[in-house]
């Protein structure tokens, strides 16, 4: 994820991406940035999971530094988190670290962002005909294969990030009109031919 302007994005490092690199903690900090702040037992129940698991990973994402306390919702005893930043950009040089826990983590990082975002596709799949029929008819799973080198394939994905950064605030109000959370999944890699 490259740095979008005007929204907090946080590098992974070695040492971050070990507090990040597991799919529990993934998913509960995409529930923190897209959902805003919860408790343990909330993101439990939200997420099928323990709220002593949630609450085990919820602390060493908070050690690591991706969320951070939400005072002003707790009431009482309840702990509340919230996201530290909301986006995350990956150094592609994690996966040639001299270190073999750093490069297992930084796969193991990139094969759970993947299935996150099949896991979204599929989701949309089985639940679209629930939408009006407006988003029913705005909506996108296209593939191309293009022949192109490293530098063109380089320049064609700033492209497609410049033009989603043109979007970026457009709609800020929940309550404008019929506006939705858009996700967009970009994917841009060679393929082996024999």
């Amino acid at each position: 994820m490259e740095e979008q302007p005007g929204v907090q994005v946080r590098t992974l490092d070695a040492r971050s991406l070990r507090g990040i690199a597991h799919p529990l903690r993934m998913r509960l900090l995409d529930a923190l940035r897209f959902d805003g702040p919860a408790t343990a037992s909330q993101l439990a129940a939200k997420l099928g999971e323990s709220s002593g698991a949630t609450s085990y990973h919820l602390r060493q994402l908070a050690a690591h530094g991706f969320i951070k306390d939400a005072p002003e919702h707790g009431k009482g005893r309840e702990r509340w988190w919230q996201a530290a930043s909301q986006g995350l950009t990956f150094d592609d040089s994690l996966l040639n670290h001299s270190s073999p826990e750093v490069r297992g983590a930084a796969e193991m990082y990139l094969h759970e962002v993947a299935h996150t975002q099949a896991r979204d596709l599929s989701t949309w799949l089985g639940d679209r005909t629930a939408w009006p029929e407006e988003w029913q008819r705005t909506w996108d799973m296209s593939s191309a294969t293009l022949r192109l080198t490293p530098e063109l394939a380089g320049e064609l994905i700033g492209k497609m990030h410049a033009l989603i950064d043109e979007y970026r605030g457009r709609v800020t109000d929940e309550a404008e009109g019929d506006s939705a959370r858009v996700r967009l999944h970009t994917h841009a890699f060679p393929l082996t031919t024999e």
